[in-house]
Parts: C-alpha cells; structure tokens; sequence
C-alpha cells in the first residue's frame, strides 16, 4: 500500500514540475517581448531626435541616414508647425501573432537654424 501512494506523490511531483517549466517559459518570453518593446522605444527616440536635428541644420544627406537607421516598419514624418520643426515617428510592435498589438510613437521639437533651408516630408 505505500508503494502505490508513494508511485502517485512521484507522479504528482513531475506535473508540478513540468507546470513550473511551462510557468517558466512563458514568463521569459513575456519579459523578452519587454525588454524587445524597451529598447525599440529608445531607438525611435534616437532616431527621431537625430532626423529633427539634421532636419533643422538642412542636411539632406543626414536625414537621409539618420531614417536608414530607424527600426524596420518605422513611419516617419516631418513637419512644420509654429515655427517649430517636428519629427513623428510611428511603430507597430508585437508578437507575430498580433503585429499590432503594441503601437510604440516618438516625437521630437526642435528649432531650424536660421537661414537653412528646411527638410521635411515623409
């Protein structure tokens, strides 16, 4: 009789700990996708704020580079409004599943410089 009750505790041992694995797993992934939307925030700010700067120097060439360096997906757009050059950025983020599950938006004021022609557009 002890050695069946001892049999099922062994088997409810490997369920508990199968369960903790998947538990496991999940919050990995869910913490990877994290630090994935993290670090994609931070280049669309980069990258937004250095398409405003070379945008208000007048640098073409510049903008044109800063733009290659932007997250895959990235919409750009430049505007200007009361003076002001501003840079929006837009990306859709999330698992494959649901590509736009997370929306992640950037956006950067700056000032032209006086007597350069501004760049702006798409």
């Amino acid at each position: 009789m002890s050695d069946a009750h001892s049999r099922d505790r062994r088997g409810m041992v490997t369920a508990e700990l199968a369960l903790g694995a998947v538990a496991v797993v999940m919050i990995t992934v869910v913490l990877a996708w994290g630090l994935h939307l993290v670090t994609s925030q931070l280049l669309l700010e980069d990258t937004v704020a250095e398409v405003a700067r070379q945008a208000a120097r007048g640098d073409r060439a510049a903008v044109a580079s800063a733009r290659s360096d932007a997250p895959p997906g990235t919409r750009l757009e430049v505007l200007q409004e009361s003076g002001a050059l501003v840079v929006r950025a837009e990306l859709d983020s999330g698992p494959p599943t649901h590509p736009r599950a997370v929306v992640l938006t950037a956006e950067a004021r700056v000032i032209a410089e006086p007597g350069t022609p501004v760049v702006t557009g798409r």
